[in-house]
């Protein structure tokens, strides 16, 4: 489990991870977001209607005891977390469109999240002890939009502190993940030696399968290639810290433990297929533009 200081910690990360993602939007974005909704919509489709079934699935196929299942439902449950919009930018990706939905999925995250949780929960047999209340986790994302709201005002004041505020979100995301890594696996070796492969392959296609399934959705939907990269990123790059920070909230002890396991796994393998999945995405995308490149060149030598 975390130390009190590591939860500490982790709440005033996550005031800081939000207030960057609030810096990042002006009420202009809205906007023309809702005047072009298409790409948004699918990605949110993705984010609610994809993920959170992915992991219900996992769960009860795998045959996981309820500490575990929470866990994974949890995670899937989440709105997506401001890191995928460095691995979008690194991508070459949509990066307006990956702000957006990384915004519309957290702000809809109020009503979709408890809801969510609260159904694949119940479907998965999870009750009692593990059961997460539908409240809990409406308080905690009631509290965080307070500083996503002033990080808005502050970049309606100040431009560039607001782009400066911006960055800094970006980075503690995964300065988050990174700090949850260094602090807790070396605590808990043994319970990692001993974690199932079927864990551990929970944690890795949670997010592997959501972008692949959000890819194929983009496109059934018509996104352009681009678009439907940068909606497959957002699809299976989960706000990984703010299901660490429900779980710290809502339990102690071994409980704590059991639930906050996939999480952190979750956390520390997206990081690393994220790395590997951008760098893919970042070739196809200079193979594109090199292929645009020719068909320019040819059009003029051919006129």
């Amino acid at each position: 489990m975390l130390t009190e200081l590591e939860t500490r910690l982790l709440g005033i990360m996550m005031m800081v991870i939000m207030l960057g993602m609030g810096a990042s939007l002006t009420p202009r974005d809205f906007l023309i977001a809702f005047r072009k909704p298409k790409g948004i919509l699918v990605g949110v489709a993705c984010q609610y209607g994809i993920m959170p079934f992915l992991g219900f699935l996992l769960a009860v196929t795998l045959g996981f005891p309820p500490g575990i299942a929470v866990g994974l439902i949890l995670i899937a449950c989440m709105p997506g977390g401001t890191t995928s919009n460095i691995f979008t930018y690194f991508s070459k990706g949509v990066l307006a469109l990956s702000i957006m939905m990384t915004s519309v999925s957290t702000l809809v995250a109020l009503v979709m999240v408890p809801l969510l949780l609260e159904f694949y929960s119940g479907q998965a047999g999870i009750s009692g002890d593990f059961r997460i209340p539908p409240a809990n986790v409406a308080q905690v994302l009631v509290v965080l939009l307070v500083p996503t709201m002033i990080g808005m005002v502050l970049r309606k004041l100040n431009p560039n502190i607001g782009a400066t505020i911006e960055l800094l979100g970006a980075l503690l995301g995964v300065v988050v993940i990174l700090f949850l890594i260094v602090t807790w696996v070396p605590r808990n070796h043994q319970l990692l030696a001993t974690t199932p492969w079927p864990v551990y392959f929970s944690a890795i296609g949670l997010g592997l399968i959501g972008m692949a399934l959000g890819f194929f959705f983009a496109r059934v939907l018509r996104q352009d290639a681009n678009r439907s990269r940068t909606i497959a990123l957002e699809t299976g790059i989960q706000n990984g810290p703010l299901a660490a920070l429900i779980v710290t909230l809502t339990f102690t002890g071994d409980l704590q433990q059991q639930v906050l396991l996939v999480p952190l796994l979750y956390s520390l393998f997206i990081v690393l297929t994220s790395t590997a999945i951008t760098l893919w995405f970042r070739r196809i995308s200079d193979r594109e533009a090199l292929a645009r490149d020719a068909a320019k060149l040819g059009s003029r030598a051919a006129a």
